[in-house]
């Protein structure tokens, strides 16, 4: 059993797990792009996320103005690797113009922007909103999902809620992590667990073992 987030962080620490990934794990850190992409991966692997992000980006549209005024249908075209591209081209649209009509600007937006606001947005959910503030914002959010679950549930821990599992997760880390440091180790924590689940699951077991 681990006893907590801290001692899973220096664990998977030690398996050198991002030795080949970007420097805080998803690609483009700080970007606008990232707010499309935790748009795209809902419900999608990223491989096919990846395509739809260079669709993007060979017409100069992963920018908050582009994303404003592009026809819907242009945008369903460029995204529908991803799967789903009618919704989330519906939600990529509204959340660039609802970012635009509130804060005017990207970078005003990852100063001023508060989590409830990004819950009000259609679409945007708890895992989606925490990705944006941790990698888009560089905020200190700690992002949680079905990998995570998967590797904790693996360990004996069990949540019934994604808040729940955030906060054990988080509650770790701010003991022994001063708070400018969280931003990078909330972001690389959970890069962390994705890259060992990812490469420990046999038929969705994770082989946790491999940790000790």
């Amino acid at each position: 059993m681990i006893k907590d987030s801290y001692e899973l962080y220096t664990l998977l620490q030690k398996q050198d797990l991002l030795r080949d990934k970007p420097p805080m794990w998803w690609p483009n850190y700080g970007s606008f792009e990232v707010l499309v992409g935790a748009i795209l991966t809902q419900n999608s692997q990223w491989k096919r996320v990846e395509v739809s992000l260079e669709n993007l980006r060979s017409q100069n549209l992963l920018q908050l103005e582009p994303l404003c005024h592009i026809d819907t249908e242009r945008l369903r075209m460029l995204i529908s690797p991803s799967g789903l591209f009618k919704s989330k081209a519906e939600y990529i649209i509204m959340l660039a113009r609802a970012i635009k009509e509130s804060y005017g600007s990207f970078e005003n937006f990852c100063r001023e922007v508060k989590r409830e606001w990004l819950l009000k947005q259609k679409g945007i959910g708890p895992e989606s909103a925490d990705s944006i503030l941790c990698y888009g914002c560089k905020r200190g959010e700690m992002v949680v999902d079905a990998y995570t679950a998967r590797l904790l549930g693996a360990f004996g821990h069990e949540f019934d809620t994604y808040a729940t599992m955030k906060a054990w997760c988080v509650q770790g880390l701010i003991e022994h992590f001063k708070k400018e440091e969280q931003p990078k180790i909330f972001a690389l924590f959970h890069g962390m667990i994705v890259e060992f689940v990812k490469a420990n699951s046999k038929n969705k077991k994770v082989e946790a073992e491999r940790l000790k």
